[in-house]
């Protein structure tokens, strides 16, 4: 698995204006739940496309971009979160025991 660390608002800029598809994982280093959800996305990470960006947020670092994906995606702060991003449109929000990289492919095709 080849996370992408999302650590700066030019990033969030560039997955807002990529065209197709992008994920982009909120995780909380302090949260055992955040942990399991991470190993899971991991565990089926085979499964995604090979040219799909995957980015990792570190919540307790870079809370700010977390505040800034609330209000570019319109979507309600969560941890652990996994967001579909296409044509910079969120157009799937899973959280918590939800997360599953198969309704994600799902969203894909």
């Amino acid at each position: 698995m080849n996370w992408i660390s999302l650590e700066s608002a030019e990033q969030l800029n560039g997955i807002k204006h990529h065209q197709g598809y992008c994920i982009i994982y909120k995780h909380s280093t302090r949260c055992s739940i955040s942990l399991m959800a991470k190993r899971r996305i991991e565990m089926d990470a085979s499964e995604l496309p090979d040219n799909l960006p995957v980015y990792f947020l570190d919540l307790i670092k870079h809370r700010d971009i977390s505040n800034q994906i609330v209000h570019d995606f319109h979507v309600h702060h969560e941890s652990p979160q996994l967001l579909l991003i296409k044509d910079g449109e969120c157009i799937l929000d899973q959280s918590h025991s939800a997360i599953s990289i198969e309704e994600a492919l799902g969203e894909l095709n």
